[in-house]
């Protein structure tokens, strides 16, 4: 993943925020809107663009375009940086592949533990019966 290339690949888009800023809200726009396009990116491989097409199936259009938003702050460059810190996070964290767990059997000792702990469960439940008429 090359990530100077993916930033020079992405289009914004500016909105008017609906977050603080009072009258400042309604003459600017600080919203920013981040599209990437993931078939046409050059700084990704074709094996990283699968796995992320299979992570992020969710997240992206028909089209195959992530959208990110981000309206956090009053200043839309602040936005912008933090739109794109994000966009690098989601892509790095998918791109990670989880390890194969590889099941374990549990040990003698601890099949005994349990086997004894449910003795003891079984004979505090046994004593709080009503004594039988035997």
């Amino acid at each position: 993943m090359d990530q100077e290339i993916i930033i020079n690949e992405l289009t914004f888009k500016t909105a008017r925020s609906s977050g603080p800023g009072g009258q400042n809200v309604n003459k600017v726009s600080s919203k920013v809107i981040l599209y990437f396009s993931l078939q046409e990116s050059q700084g990704l491989t074709e094996s990283e663009k699968t796995t992320i097409l299979t992570k992020l199936s969710s997240k992206l259009t028909s089209e195959g375009t992530l959208i990110i938003s981000c309206e956090e702050t009053r200043s839309q460059l602040k936005n912008k940086e933090l739109v794109i810190k994000r966009l690098i996070t989601i892509l790095s964290n998918s791109l990670i592949i989880a390890k194969k767990r590889i099941p374990t059997k549990p040990t003698i000792a601890s099949k005994k533990r349990n086997l004894n702990a449910k003795k003891q469960r079984s004979t505090i439940k046994n004593l709080r019966k009503k004594p039988g008429f035997e």
